[in-house]
């Protein structure tokens, strides 16, 4: 069996290779995880028969250390891949697959720029985005909800502006806030520092991104 309690939603299945039915997600319908061997795990998605994400969890020889090598399609068509390190927080069960027990991030590596990429327009009175797997919004900065274009999970986006460097992004499925992000502009103007606080995963992270 595989157990995943901070996938969104949690999954439990069986790790036999086989499709199994996965339901709650706006992202796939269908799982598939497969022991490759004693430190290396599979995970394939599938939505309406195509594959839309696959992951492959390696645990270093020490067991210490938990590379997920990721690559998905997006619906609009785009690509995107990477490469995310975690370090050990909890030992795996006795008799578990090396892959069992807690993780941490701590890099991510080897990223397309199709997942590294955003570009934002500003006016007076409002902001749009778009990314290369196909996001976008354009909304204002008065709280209201604006739909957000290209992400099944994320179907609204209501903006906020702290003060002449800072926006205050909150995004929404189905009317009920999932992630809160605070975009923070350099002095000069090169650099962007994004605070995102996971609201379904109860999960924060810090980016910094720079100007091209």
């Amino acid at each position: 069996m595989y157990h995943c309690a901070d996938c969104v939603p949690p999954i439990t299945t069986k790790a036999d290779g086989e499709d199994h039915t996965r339901t709650g997600s706006p992202y796939s319908d269908a799982v598939n995880v497969r022991a490759v061997d004693d430190r290396t795990i599979e995970v394939v998605t599938k939505k309406a028969g195509k594959v839309v994400s696959h992951g492959k969890d390696t645990v270093s020889a020490d067991g210490n250390t938990l590379t997920t090598e990721f690559s998905f399609t997006s619906d609009n068509g785009q690509e995107g891949h990477g490469k995310t390190v975690f370090t050990r927080l909890k030992p795996a069960p006795a008799g578990a697959h090396q892959a069992s027990g807690t993780w941490a991030p701590q890099k991510m590596d080897d990223a397309s720029d199709s997942i590294m990429t955003m570009t934002f327009q500003a006016t007076d009175d409002g902001l749009s985005m778009s990314d290369p797997t196909g996001d976008s919004y354009t909304a204002k900065f008065d709280g209201s909800d604006y739909p957000y274009k290209g992400d099944p999970g994320t179907t609204s986006v209501s903006l906020k502006k702290i003060d002449a460097n800072t926006i205050e992004e909150t995004d929404k499925r189905d009317g009920k806030d999932i992630a809160i992000s605070r975009m923070t502009v350099s002095a000069d103007g090169t650099k962007m520092t994004l605070d995102n606080n996971d609201l379904l995963r109860g999960q924060k992270s810090k980016f910094e991104a720079k100007k091209q």
